[in-house]
C-alpha cells in the first residue's frame, strides 16, 4: 500500500492510526530553528514528530506544536508524536520517570507514541514492562522500539504481554532491512525509518540519480517514496521550509517494480549509525 497523501495512515496492530510520513528532530538543538521547522511542517501538513529525550530538544518540539496547531487550526488529537526512553532510565520506575519527563518538557497530556530508543541487553524488557503498564493505563496510544533486530524481538516477545506496535531503525537504500521487515511484517509490527537518506550521503548516487531523473524528481524523493512503496514509515529529518515542503511532494508519483528492484539492489546493509548489536552507550 503506497500512502495517497500526507495524512495517509498505516493501522498498527491495536488500531490507532500512525501517519505514514512525518518529520524527525535529531540534532535539531533547541531554538528558535526546532520551533519554527516543527510549526512550518504542521502548517504544510505534516501530522507526525518524532523525537527524543537524548535528543534534549523537546521542549522546543512542544513549542513548535503548540504553535504549528494554533496556526493551523488543528487539534492536538490531529497529531501523532512520538518520543523514546534513553538508556540510562531503561528499568520499571526509571521509565515510567521518564515518560512524565517527556511529558511534561513537550507539555503535553499523553504521547501517540512510545519508543525504547536501544536494545540494552538485560534493561529493554523491565523497561518493556513500563510501557506496557502506561498503555494499559490509557496515558500513552501505542508503544514500541527503536533499534532492534530481528533476535531482540524475539527475545521481548517470549515474556511480553503486548507485542511492539513499532519498530523504528536505521533504514535507507545501504541498508534495506529485508530480513527484519520481514520478520515485522510476520507479526504485525510497523517498520519505521530513521535516517531514511543516509544522512545526505545517497544524494549523488548515479542510479537514484538517473531514476530522479526520469521521474523529474530529486533523489531524495525517490527514497522517500521508495520507503512509503515498501509499508515503511518515514520520518526525514529537515529545518528548512523548502525542504520540509520538497520531502513531503512524494505522492504524485510511483516507482516501477523496475526501479523499486533497482534501489532495493543498492543494499550493502551498511550502517551510517551504531550497530544495535554492538554499541556501547
Amino acid at each position: 500500500m503506497a500512502a495517497k497523501n500526507l495524512q495517509d495512515t498505516t493501522t498498527l496492530h491495536n488500531g490507532v492510526k500512525m501517519p505514514w510520513f512525518g518529520l524527525g528532530v535529531f540534532k535539531v538543538e533547541e531554538g528558535p530553528e526546532l520551533v519554527n521547522a516543527v510549526k512550518t511542517a504542521i502548517l504544510h501538513g505534516y501530522r507526525s514528530i518524532d523525537t527524543a529525550a537524548i535528543y534534549g530538544n523537546e521542549e522546543g518540539v512542544g513549542q513548535g506544536i503548540r504553535e504549528g496547531i494554533k496556526e493551523a487550526g488543528i487539534s492536538r488529537e490531529d497529531l501523532f508524536v512520538t518520543s523514546k526512553v534513553w538508556n540510562d532510565d531503561l528499568g520499571y520506575e526509571s521509565t515510567i520517570t521518564a515518560y512524565e519527563a517527556s511529558l511534561r518538557k513537550l507539555n503535553l497530556d499523553y504521547l501517540d507514541l512510545y519508543l525504547i530508543h536501544w536494545p540494552v541487553e538485560g534493561k529493554f524488557k523491565d523497561a518493556w514492562k513500563a510501557l506496557e503498564s502506561l498503555y494499559k493505563e490509557g496515558r500513552v496510544k501505542a508503544i514500541g522500539v527503536s533499534n532492534f533486530q530481528v533476535h531482540h524481538l524475539e527475545d521481548l516477545m517470549k515474556e511480553a504481554e503486548i507485542k511492539p506496535m513499532v519498530n523504528q531503525v536505521e533504514c535507507h537504500p545501504r541498508l534495506t532491512q529485508k530480513e527484519l521487515k520481514a520478520f515485522c511484517q510476520e507479526h504485525g509490527i510497523q517498520l519505521e525509518a530513521w535516517s531514511p537518506l543516509m544522512q545526505g550521503q545517497l544524494l549523488d548516487n548515479p542510479v537514484l540519480l538517473e531514476i530522479a531523473n526520469k521521474y523529474n524528481k530529486s533523489v531524495a524523493q525517490v527514497i522517500l517514496r521508495w520507503d512509503l512503496q515498501n509499508g515503511i514509515v518515514t520520518i526525514p529529518k529537515s529545518t528548512k521550509e523548502h525542504r520540509i515542503v520538497e520531502n513531503a511532494t512524494v505522492f504524485d508519483f510511483e516507482l516501477t517494480k523496475e526501479d523499486m528492484e533497482r534501489i532495493d539492489g543498492l543494499n550493502e546493509n551498511h550502517r551510517v549509525g551504531p550497530d544495535p548489536d554492538n554499541f556501547d552507550f
